[in-house]
C-alpha cells in the first residue's frame, strides 16, 4: 500500500472516529452537564478519547521493527484503543436504538397534532437514563475483559492435551507425544520474562518431539533476536522441526529493494537454524523408533488469496510417499480443506495454526465461538474428514490486537495411540 492510500485511510478514519466521538459526548452530554461531577467527567472523556488516538496511530506503525525495550507502550495504547472502541460501539448501538424510538414518538405525537383540533407545543422526547446506563453497564463487561487480555490474557499459556487413535500407528509409536506451537510472531512480543515461561512450559511437557507451524515474526527477522537464545532451550530427543507461515516471508513491509527482502529472509533461515528449528520447505523428515518409521512433511504456506499459495505437496512428498503413517504440517487450515483431503496420498494428521482463534472468544465445555469462524470452518481446535484429523493450534503469540479475551495462547500436546477411541 502506498503512503498517499495510508494517508488518506488515516483521514477517513479520523473523520469516523471524531463522528463516533461527538456523537457520544452529545448523548450523554445533557445528564451530567448539571452534575458536580461535569468537569471531572469532560476531563476522564477526553483523555480516554486521547488515548485512544494515540493507540490508532502506534497502530499504523504496528509492523514496523521495534526494538524490545520499546514495545510495551505501543501494545498498551493499541490495546486500549481496540477496548474503547468496543466501549464506543456497544454505546452507539444502545443510541442509535434509542434514537430510532425517539424518532418514531416524535412522529406519532406530530401526527396526532395535525389531525387534533386542540395544538400543542411538539417537543422531542428526552434521552432516557435507564437506556445510557444499560448501555456503559453492558460496555463494561467487554472493556474489562479486554483490558485484562492486553495485561496478563497474551501471556496466559494454557496445554491442551489431545490423545488421538490411529490403527496404522506402528507398534513403537505407541504413546509418543508432540508439542505443537503455532505463530510465534516474536515482533508483538513486550516481556522476555513471560516468553521464558511459555518455553519452559513446553518443555515441561516432555515430548518426544516438537512441530512448529509458522509464522516466527510479523516481517522482520530480526523480531526474533531477543528471543533468539531463549527459543534455543526447546528440547525433545527426535527433534524440532518447522514450517513456514505467511508473514514469515516480509511481504507486509515495504523493504527498499528486493535484494533487501531476501536478505531478510536469508536472516530467518539463519535464525531458526541457530535456534534448532530443522526447517521443512516443502520437504519431509522420517522419524525412526525401534525399527519403525513415521513421516513429517512440511509445507511452505498455502493459503486462500491474498495469502501466497507456495505449498507443493508433491514436492513435500519426495521420497516419502511409502511410509505408512504421515504427519503433515501446513500453516494455513484453508490448505487442509481445498488440497490436502482430496490428495492421492493419504495423510494421517495435519497440524496448522494461521487463525488464532481470533484472539477472541467464548470457549466452554460444550460451546465454543469466534467471529473467525464466519471466515475460517477449522479454526481451533480438532476436526475430522474422510478419515483424516486436523488440529488447530490457536498460537503460542499474538498479532495486531495485543492481547487474548477467550482464546488463550496455546501450548497442544498431542499422544498418539493404536487403541481404539473416538478422536472427534
Amino acid at each position: 500500500m502506498s503512503t498517499r492510500n495510508i494517508s488518506i485511510n488515516i483521514i477517513w478514519t479520523l473523520i469516523v472516529l471524531l463522528v463516533m466521538d461527538m456523537y457520544i459526548y452529545f448523548a450523554v452530554r445533557k445528564s451530567i452537564q448539571d452534575h458536580k461531577w461535569k468537569l471531572v467527567f469532560n476531563a476522564v472523556y477526553l483523555g480516554t478519547v486521547v488515548l485512544g488516538y494515540i493507540g490508532f496511530f502506534y497502530l499504523y506503525s504496528y509492523f514496523t521493527y521495534k526494538p524490545l525495550h520499546v514495545a510495551l507502550a505501543p501494545n498498551l495504547s493499541i490495546g486500549f484503543f481496540f477496548s474503547i472502541m468496543i466501549v464506543k460501539i456497544v454505546m452507539i448501538f444502545f443510541f442509535l436504538f434509542e434514537d430510532i424510538f425517539r424518532f418514531i414518538e416524535l412522529m406519532v405525537a406530530t401526527f396526532k397534532n395535525i389531525i387534533s383540533s386542540k395544538k400543542v407545543k411538539i417537543s422531542g422526547p428526552g434521552r432516557r437514563s435507564f437506556v445510557r446506563n444499560t448501555g456503559l453497564i453492558v460496555a463494561a463487561i467487554p472493556f474489562s475483559s479486554m483490558l485484562y487480555g492486553i495485561t496478563k490474557g497474551k501471556y496466559d499459556f494454557r496445554v491442551n492435551k489431545v490423545k488421538l487413535s490411529f490403527k496404522n500407528l506402528p507398534k513403537a509409536f505407541e504413546g509418543f507425544k508432540i508439542v505443537q506451537i503455532s505463530d510465534i510472531h516474536s515482533g508483538s512480543f513486550d516481556s522476555r520474562e513471560a516468553i521464558i515461561k511459555g518455553i519452559e512450559l513446553v518443555n515441561s511437557q516432555g515430548a518426544d518431539l516438537v512441530l512448529f507451524t509458522g509464522d516466527l515474526v510479523n516481517n522482520d527477522s530480526r523480531e526474533i533476536l531477543p528471543f533468539l537464545e531463549d527459543f534455543k532451550e526447546l528440547s525433545a530427543p527426535y527433534g524440532i522441526y518447522s514450517v513456514l507461515g505467511n508473514h514469515d516471508y516480509g511481504d507486509y513491509k515495504q523493504w527498499g529493494s528486493p535484494a533487501e527482502k531476501e536478505q531478510n529472509m536469508e536472516l530467518l533461515y539463519q535464525f531458526q537454524e541457530r535456534m534448532g528449528f530443522k526447517l521443512l520447505n516443502n520437504e519431509n523428515a522420517m522419524i525412526s523408533k525401534e525399527g519403525e518409521t513415521i513421516g513429517i512433511f512440511g509445507v511452505e504456506n498455502w493459503g486462500k488469496p491474498p495469502f501466497p499459495q507456495r505449498g507443493d505437496l508433491d514436492k513435500a512428498l519426495a521420497g516419502g510417499e511409502e511410509v505408512g503413517f504421515k504427519i503433515l504440517m501446513s500453516h494455513d487450515p484453508t490448505h487442509w480443506n481445498k488440497k490436502v483431503i482430496d490428495h492421492p496420498v493419504h495423510f494421517d494428521l495435519t497440524l496448522s495454526g494461521h487463525t488464532h482463534g481470533m484472539q477472541f472468544g467464548v470457549e466452554i465445555p460444550g460451546f465454543s465461538w469466534s467471529p473467525i469462524e464466519y471466515i475460517y470452518p477449522q479454526w481451533a481446535g480438532l476436526y475430522k474428514k474422510k478419515n483424516q484429523l486436523l488440529y488447530v493450534n490457536r498460537g503460542f503469540g499474538f498479532l495486531g490486537f495485543p492481547g487474548r479475551v477467550g482464546i488463550w495462547p496455546e501450548i497442544t500436546l498431542i499422544e498418539l495411540t493404536s487403541k481404539t477411541q473416538k478422536n472427534v
